[in-house]
């Protein structure tokens, strides 16, 4: 075999079929993707895996004992069934196999193992059919037929074995019967990080840690390891946060310094003062773009704070020197508003000379030519639109600037694909996500982050319940009680529903994991509890509304995403004019909608909503002279995820104090997701919820390593790692775009 490095392909190394089936399970391709596949955790031959409480429906892994079998004839049909019986002490869990009693020669009792497949519970006991299993060597045979003595059987028991993260096609075992193969076959891999690191911080080798995360001798092997690829995953991402931070820094830029008079003119006219929040943040983001290289900024704001004001602000200065601006919503509906707000609060005259335009999927091919013909030509300076934003077919005259609106909402190659429309133009991305500092460097290490935390005066208070519906049946109907109450004295009302239909749910809005097995049963308009009924959807909530006399004469109307875009703008200007009192929506309205009279937000089924949506949604209310009320409708029982999320929610309206709370719930695989790479967070071993410290230490590192030297001579091997992953991410953007 020619040598094995980490770039070496599986194939030849563990074989085409193995390399085959880890490719499709895990997209691995190298053996360096195999080789960072690290275990899950780890057992014991000694220890057995409690079998109490395994989860039906999920695919498991567990080491146990074989109790006892027993092997009878099938009843309807030919053939007979062997089950196998296996225990942890006190737990049992039952394995069966159709017509292979074959197996009863390894599956003898006594015999230990690790055993793997999918939960299933048949007359009120758990069971795998058909499960992998590979079994343990018997403690007192030793490989040549010889007894171990007590020292060798303490050794051979307590040895750590790896469990790795498996699925039905690759179980465990195979994964580290591929991982032996390739750390034999393995080249010693050249160390990247410097020595002084090394010794000051105390990691191990990199071919020590690898070799020891996967083959460990004790606990204190693997511990040692993990702590030390934790180490080097932190400082390896910090570090190319940074790294890309510094390129971009150095990329040439138009400088877009204040100068014409649009902006004068605009604050002139403006018919309130700005909040010092974001007096401060305009003048950070007006300074990025007088620089003569492009400005990479995060703009995060609570709900309500003012950031689409200041982001318009930094439009109006890149158009005074006569260059464009584009802003990126991720719906039809936020696109729209936004599109209207500018286009109001520029007023006739700069509106006139501005021209700004939309751009959505779904508009009529006539407008659509009209605008694509403006921005080529260079006659509108500012563009508002989707993802249609992004298409081939749209092209300016001197794209100088980009808005990029919810940034969760985008992946980094849409950043890109926007950012590549012009020449090194300014980017600033909003949220109104509030980000925990440690998600904010791990996620958005590349950018500057600003804050406005200040609330523009005059803005009301929200009020947010929960009203769990199976407990406080009286409660949930008081809900609609309460709407009528409001609608009457003329005042506008949301209901948001998770689902269009009974069997459509809005895409894009999947319902969270840990909901998707709750009971949907809560009270619907009219009374107590009814039967269980499917998820809270427009239609049926419409139907429901339409059917009650209290509601009678009240206009409402149905939004959600499978709309028309003119449907939809009708349906939202007919809302915001006040011709619409109640509005039944999916999460269409998340973001972004401003109607001033609208003073109640009612959501059900709540649980099947993240905090950050359900603090969002809430947004919608007490944004004009009335107080706002947010009720949150669950049938999530107490002590649930999903009902501590709505709790949460209902204890405060500080969006900085949610985010960590959300953080510590759900960990970081949804926060990181689309913010990082535009799918599922990457990250191996580091948690940031649970390595805060650990993060902002290995940034320090990594700021020092690069002030010291950019282009880290003094570091040939880290270097060289940080060369291949800024090729991979130009080959990814090449592939996407």
């Amino acid at each position: 075999m020619s040598t094995v490095t980490l770039a070496t392909g599986l194939a030849g190394v563990v074989g085409a079929r193995t390399a085959k089936a880890l490719d499709k399970s895990f997209e691995m391709l190298t053996v360096g993707d195999l080789v960072a596949h690290i275990p899950r955790r780890y057992s014991r031959r000694g220890e057995l895996t409690p079998l109490a409480g395994l989860p039906v429906g999920e695919q498991i892994t567990v080491v146990a004992q074989v109790l006892d079998t027993q092997s009878r004839q099938m009843q309807r049909r030919r053939g007979n069934i062997l089950v196998v019986r296996i225990t942890d002490g006190t737990g049992i869990l039952s394995l069966t196999f159709f017509n292979q009693e074959w197996r009863v020669k390894d599956l003898r009792p006594g015999r230990r193992g690790i055993f793997a497949g999918k939960v299933s519970a048949y007359q009120s006991t758990l069971q795998l059919q058909h499960p992998e299993y590979e079994l343990f060597e018997n403690v007192h045979d030793a490989p040549g037929g010889e007894q171990l003595d007590e020292a060798a059987a303490k050794m051979w028991s307590e040895t750590p074995v790896p469990i790795y993260p498996a699925t039905a096609q690759v179980p465990s075992w195979t994964v580290a019967k591929a991982m032996g193969v390739a750390l034999d076959a393995l080249e010693p891999i050249p160390e990247p990080l410097p020595v002084e690191i090394l010794a000051t911080e105390g990691i191990m080798g990199l071919n020590e840690a690898l070799e020891l995360v996967h083959r460990p001798q004790s606990d204190v092997d693997w511990r040692n390891a993990r702590r030390s690829l934790l180490f080097r995953e932190s400082f390896e991402l910090q570090l190319a946060l940074l790294d890309r931070r510094r390129r971009a820094s150095e990329a040439p830029s138009t400088p877009r310094p204040p100068g014409g008079n649009e902006l004068a003119r605009f604050d002139a006219a403006l018919p309130f003062r700005l909040t010092g929040d974001q007096g401060m943040a305009g003048a950070d983001i007006a300074a990025d773009l007088a620089q003569a290289h492009p400005m990479q900024r995060l703009l995060q704001g609570e709900v309500g704070s003012g950031k689409t004001l200041v982001a318009l602000r930094a439009m109006l200065q890149v158009a005074g020197s006569g260059g464009q601006s584009a802003l990126l919503a991720p719906t039809e509906v936020l696109a729209a508003q936004h599109f209207r707000s500018i286009t109001e609060i520029l007023g006739p005259e700069l509106a006139a000379e501005l021209h700004p335009v939309l751009l959505t999927g779904k508009m009529p091919a006539a407008e659509r030519k009209r605008a694509l013909l403006a921005l080529a030509a260079g006659a509108s300076r500012i563009a508002v639109g989707t993802h249609a934003l992004l298409s081939d077919t749209v092209t300016f005259a001197d794209l100088g600037f980009i808005v990029v609106d919810e940034q969760h909402r985008f992946g980094v190659e849409q950043r890109e694909a926007l950012r590549r429309k012009g020449a090194q133009p300014h980017v600033l991305a909003m949220t109104a996500t509030p980000i925990p500092r440690t998600v904010a460097l791990t996620a958005f290490g590349d950018l500057e982050v600003t804050t406005i935390r200040e609330l523009p005066p005059g803005r009301q208070g929200i009020a947010t319940f929960a009203v769990p519906e199976l407990e406080m049946p009286n409660r949930a109907a008081r809900v609609w009680t309460r709407a009528v109450e409001d609608l009457h004295a003329g005042r506008q009302v949301y209901i948001v529903c998770p689902a269009i239909a009974p069997d459509e749910v809005e895409a894009g809005s999947e319902p969270l994991e840990d909901a998707a097995d709750a009971v949907a049963s809560s009270a619907g308009p009219g009374s107590g509890a009814p039967p269980q009924r499917p998820l809270a959807n427009v239609e049926d909530t419409l139907a429901e509304l339409r059917a009650r006399p209290d509601f009678a004469g009240i206009p409402m109307e149905g939004l959600h995403g499978g709309m028309s875009g003119p449907e939809k703008d009708r349906i939202m200007r007919g809302f915001a004019d006040g011709e619409i009192k109640l509005l039944v929506a999916t999460t269409v309205i998340e973001v972004g909608v401003n109607v001033p009279n609208a003073s109640i937000m009612i959501v059900r089924d709540a649980d099947r909503f993240g905090i950050s949506q359900l603090h969002q949604l809430r947004g919608r209310v007490g944004r004009g002279e009335h107080p706002g009320l947010c009720l949150l409708m669950t049938a999530a029982e107490q002590g649930t995820v999903a009902r501590e999320r709505i709790d949460a929610v209902a204890a405060t309206v500080d969006g900085f104090m949610l985010a960590e709370v959300d953080l510590e719930l759900r960990r970081e695989g949804d926060i990181l997701g689309t913010m990082q790479s535009g799918g599922r967070s990457k990250l191996r071993l580091l948690r940031v919820a649970e390595h805060r410290e650990l993060i902002e230490h290995t940034r320090e590192l990594a700021a020092a390593l690069l002030d010291r030297d950019p282009n880290l001579g003094f570091a040939p091997e880290l270097a060289a790692r940080l060369e291949w992953e800024r090729v991979v991410g130009q080959l990814d953007n090449l592939a996407k775009s």
